[in-house]
């Protein structure tokens, strides 16, 4: 059992707001704020340069921790600036395309990196290929393995959508994918922190995810799983001192941190191994739980409300609940609700345009749940959305 009171007793910004935006950024407790402030002071008192050999072992620790976290080796973990980072650097590395090869993308994948793959696409005369929707809408890795053939260069699965709430069966892509050599992205941004992740079970080549969402790091970080076995089929879009130090030429790293570089923010870092750890000792088993919970219990609530309507898919979903207030655009709800101290989010066709284009949607409400919410808060939140409902 976590204990609640304990977590939020540890957390500043449930006593300004309701946070309802954990896919967002979630909010940060007082010891990863210490930490980083610590050394930050450290570094202005000292020297940035004197201050970073103690860092650097707080984020070898911090190393540690994120492999186990994905049952990885700590060789296989790559810390960056933001899940975006870890995929663009990854995907830069890839073999360039080659004209008629294909891209196979799950319907709800995340829009940044839709933009990458068609950009790379166009320019080399590729294809980008949805794989088929099973009936709640998930990715359908039957189909998937009819659509493997020697041109496939890439599948990429986001494992826990932006929005519409459900969660793809990464494991049953991988599986598809066993033997075939293809390499397999998984976006994992809003997954890690709330979701138990098996890199073997899943069998990705890569995962990338994010600090500041379900992790509860500091903004600037993320980190890249890249599979020890793949790594040489992997050539850096470029190289530094950290990432291929000079002796007698570049000796790129044999293992993930030929992705990273000299110049990092070790005090962001630090920030988010304590996240990290915090994460590894409440148990992402119990974190699963209390979030299942609560965000069934919103969506049944929400959804009992006449003028509201839930647009999520899935048999298996994720703390993200999409809704719809009727008479109300998404960015304005977001902005009344912030009015009433309560944080949603509100995204829409830029996030997931494949599936938001496929269903016909506007932009959606996003209320995104964490193990830190309360019984209460998510009554706050219902009350103020009924409220809502009646004014127009």
């Amino acid at each position: 059992m976590l204990d609640i009171a304990s977590i939020r007793a540890d957390a500043p910004g449930v006593a300004n707001v309701r946070h309802f935006n954990h896919a967002g950024g979630s909010l940060l407790s007082a010891r990863t704020l210490k930490i980083i402030t610590g050394q930050l002071e450290r570094e202005a008192g000292f020297g940035a340069m004197e201050s970073q050999p103690p860092a650097a072992e707080a984020v070898e620790v911090a190393r540690a921790t994120a492999a186990r976290l994905l049952n990885a080796d700590a060789s296989e973990i790559a810390f960056t600036s933001s899940n975006s980072a870890a995929y663009g650097l990854a995907l830069a590395a890839l073999p360039p395309l080659q004209r008629g090869q294909r891209i196979l993308v799950g319907r709800q994948e995340w829009g940044g990196n839709l933009s990458s793959f068609e950009a790379k696409a166009e320019a080399a005369g590729a294809t980008v290929e949805q794989i088929p929707c099973l009936p709640d809408g998930s990715v359908d890795a039957g189909a998937l393995k009819h659509m493997l053939d020697s041109r496939v260069a890439l599948v990429a699965l986001t494992w826990a959508p932006a929005n519409g709430g459900l969660l793809n069966d990464a494991e049953a892509v991988g599986a598809a994918l066993a033997g075939s050599g293809i390499p397999y992205f998984v976006d994992a941004a809003q997954a890690i922190g709330q979701i138990p992740a098996d890199v073997h079970k899943i069998g990705c080549d890569v995962l990338t995810a994010a600090g500041r969402k379900y992790l509860r790091g500091p903004r600037g970080t993320g980190l890249l799983y890249v599979r020890q076995g793949f790594l040489d089929r992997l050539n850096p879009a470029y190289l530094d001192v950290i990432s291929a130090p000079w002796n007698k030429g570049p000796q790129v790293r044999p293992d993930a941190r030929r992705f990273e570089t000299a110049e990092r923010s070790l005090a962001l870092l630090m920030g988010f191994g304590e996240a990290l750890r915090q994460a590894e000792d409440y148990g992402i088993p119990a974190i699963r739980q209390r979030i299942q919970t609560l965000s069934e219990d919103l969506r049944t609530r929400l959804a009992g409300i006449e003028g509201v309507s839930i647009e999520d898919l899935g048999a298996i979903r994720t703390g993200i609940i999409s809704f719809q207030i009727r008479g109300w655009q998404a960015v304005e709800a977001m902005q009344e609700l912030a009015r009433r101290q309560i944080n949603v989010g509100a995204n829409g066709l830029a996030y997931t345009p494949f599936d938001i284009g496929a269903r016909g949607l506007p932009d959606l409400i996003r209320a995104s749940v964490s193990y830190l919410n309360t019984e209460e808060e998510l009554a706050e939140l219902v009350a103020n959305v009924h409220d809502m409902s009646r004014m127009r």
